[in-house]
Order: structure tokens, then sequence, then C-alpha cells
């Protein structure tokens, strides 16, 4: 069961699901929470540019916000997939995950982000964007 069928609602009868947005000016956790409450219930997949320092949010799929980024002018190579979880609180509640951060010739070789100066960049950037 979905998120969203387990709020009662049924094919043809659900809202429309949350709009993916790019995330330029900082959001609150509680805003976040909604989104992904609306979305997956517990999490918000995003992606990061980290060298223009802003995010997408709010898509299905990573690649989704990864397409929205770089038709906004990011460059591939500065953009990775992560997942906040709102309720979370300490580091669990950001996880380097994605598909789009498999890249062998830049020697990110699993769905995790690998280099330790990219995962702290990220997270700076998302300290940045999310309040609360």
């Amino acid at each position: 069961m979905t998120p969203r069928a387990s709020k009662g609602y049924t094919a043809g009868t659900e809202p429309p699901m949350p709009e993916m947005r790019i995330v330029k000016e900082p959001i609150s956790r509680t805003d976040l929470a909604a989104i992904a409450t609306e979305r997956f219930g517990d999490l918000v997949k995003a992606v990061v540019d980290v060298r223009l320092r802003l995010m997408a949010i709010g898509g299905e799929l990573h690649a989704d916000e990864e397409q929205a980024l770089l038709e906004q002018g990011s460059a591939q190579a500065d953009l990775w997939g992560i997942n906040l979880y709102p309720e979370r609180q300490g580091e669990d509640w950001l996880e380097y995950d994605s598909m789009i951060n498999i890249r062998p010739s830049a020697g990110n070789r699993s769905r995790e982000v690998e280099e330790e100066g990219v995962r702290k960049l990220i997270k700076e950037i998302v300290a940045e964007k999310i309040t609360g």
C-alpha cells in the first residue's frame, strides 16, 4: 500500500502530487516533512548541485530532479543524489544514496557518495537550504 493510499485516497481521487522544485532559498524542515508525507511517506529525494549550491526536491526519481537542474544550467558532474528523512535527527536524516551517483569514470563506483569532501559539501548545502 502506498503512503497516499494508506490515507484513504483511492485511484482517481488522490490530490495531485507535490511539484518538484528547485531550492535556492531556505525552506523549513516542516515544509520538507509535508513533501515527504505526500510523496513517499518518510523521505524526500533530492539532488544537490555542489557548484551552484542549490538543490532540487520533490521528484519521484533522482533522475527527474537531475534533469530539472541540468535544464537550469547545472553540470552533471556537480550533481549528487541524496535522500532526506525530515523526521529523523542527527546524521540519520541525510542519506547519500542514489543511482545517479554511480560514476565509475569519476571514481564513484557505487550509489553512495564515496568522496568525504563531496559528502561534507553536500551536508553544508543541505544545512543552508533546510532550516529547523
